[in-house]
């Protein structure tokens, strides 16, 4: 029963996260430590598990979801690789952080900004620029500063730096929601892999449990991907913005407990 359990939570936070390019911790992470709390069959599952589980899946969710969106010529692939170049050193750093870091005022904090970014969804923008080529004006220490930022949050939450990509993709460079998903799913891919191999290296990983995940995790991530095209902007702008206000939610209640 445990199995079918991993391999729904990990679906349902695959789906969720691919659709508006969040990688899926958001959902995965809460549910595995409240189930913790309430059953003995995931007693296994402390919190630095949880965040190396929720990484290991992720990167199965980013890569199918990337390989439905670069089918389609969803993704922005230069900008994409320009946030690498400071997301994975800063998710090397994040992930070493997790296992002695107390992040409690870290966590209100970031829930705050989490839910000041659904509001600026309110505010009326320009048309977004999906030109991909070479002619796009991208300002190259913005997106290693911001990426850098992605990468520690990462490694630190297991959340996928989602929550900040695509809004700053959006915002700071004009994307429309539909590549600025695609896209970070690509950056998620890579920060995902470098994050999970830092936890695998710390020994963090239960390995009984985990191709469970990684079961529901690509199929939730592939159909995903596929929904998130039939979708209108405005229907996954609204989703995303519910998804922020629950990660802030979330992360203020852990900073006050």
């Amino acid at each position: 029963m445990i199995y079918i359990i991993c391999i729904i939570i990990a679906f349902i936070s695959a789906f969720t996260g691919s659709l508006v390019g969040m990688g899926g911790g958001v959902v995965l992470i809460p549910s595995m430590l409240l189930l913790h709390h309430y059953t003995d069959a995931l007693a296994w599952a402390t919190p630095q598990v949880i965040v190396g589980i929720s990484l290991i899946t992720m990167v199965f969710t980013a890569f199918s979801s990337t390989i439905s969106y670069y089918k389609i010529g969803r993704i922005h692939v230069k900008i994409g690789l320009l946030m690498l170049t400071g997301s994975i050193p800063g998710s090397v750093l994040g992930a070493w952080l997790n296992q002695f870091v107390s992040a409690d005022n870290f966590s209100l904090y970031f829930g705050l900004l989490m839910i000041a970014l659904s509001f600026l969804f309110m505010i009326k923008r320009k048309a977004p620029l999906d030109d991909k080529s070479s002619r796009q004006k991208i300002p190259i220490f913005s997106v290693f500063i911001i990426s850098l930022i992605v990468g520690v949050i990462s490694g630190l939450f297991g959340i996928g730096g989602g929550s900040i990509i695509v809004p700053a993709l959006m915002f700071l460079f004009g994307l429309s929601i539909h590549t600025a998903a695609a896209t970070s799913m690509f950056v998620i891919l890579f920060i995902s892999i470098i994050s999970a191999g830092t936890h695998i290296f710390l020994g963090h990983i239960v390995w009984e449990y985990v191709i469970f995940f990684v079961i529901g995790a690509w199929i939730g991530g592939t159909l995903g991907a596929k929904v998130s095209q039939l979708l209108k902007s405005n229907m996954l702008e609204w989703i995303l913005r519910l998804l922020l206000i629950i990660i802030g939610v979330r992360l203020i209640f852990e900073g006050m407990i």
